[in-house]
């Protein structure tokens, strides 16, 4: 029965999308090891710090692994500012000794905030095919055997905005690392 409100099935529920972090482990021909981290759900002032730490073991994990770390943004979204310091934050190492992590297809507003933001140690593509044939070219240039040998493969972890906790709220004293200024 139609009663000008949409019916429960079809309302979209309030809120972001909790944030899904998991990572892959692959071997590719062309590039060899590769560790990605695929991000699903919603990046905002709640979960950003969490995200930035998880972003930034996967890079190290990947580091001593001898793999080559990749973020796959597909059904990401970068919900403010905080956001995208996180991802800024978690790259600032790569940055700092000219490497960059490739960011796999993200949203259209989250590339345009990346590109608005030119954070230096985040290189966006398109495609997984064109970041994985600018992994190979890359790889062509760094001197054989200068990586780990590879370590235990695979975890997931979920980053959830439990706000139901007691002290979590908007209104709890801050216990978290801001970011910037």
């Amino acid at each position: 029965m139609e009663n000008g409100r949409p019916s429960r099935a079809r309302a979209r529920p309030r809120g972001s999308a909790p944030l899904l972090v998991q990572t892959v482990h692959e071997r590719r021909p062309e590039v060899g090891g590769i560790s990605v981290l695929k991000a699903r759900g919603t990046v905002d002032v709640t979960n950003a710090v969490e995200f930035s730490e998880a972003l930034a073991e996967h890079i190290a994990h990947a580091d001593r692994a001898a793999e080559r770390p990749l973020l796959d943004m597909t059904e990401m979204y970068l919900a403010c500012p905080a956001a995208v310091r996180s991802l800024d934050r978690a790259t600032g190492a790569l940055a700092f000794s000219g490497r960059a992590l490739p960011v796999v297809q993200p949203r259209p507003h989250a590339r345009d905030a990346l590109r608005t933001a030119g954070l230096p140690g985040i290189r966006v593509h398109a495609t997984m095919a064109s970041a994985l044939e600018a992994l190979g070219a890359r790889g062509a240039r760094e001197a054989p055997g200068t990586r780990a040998a590879p370590e235990a493969r695979g975890d997931a972890v979920e980053v959830r905005d439990d706000r139901e906790r007691a002290g979590s709220g908007r209104d709890a004293p801050a216990t978290r690392r801001r970011a910037g200024p």
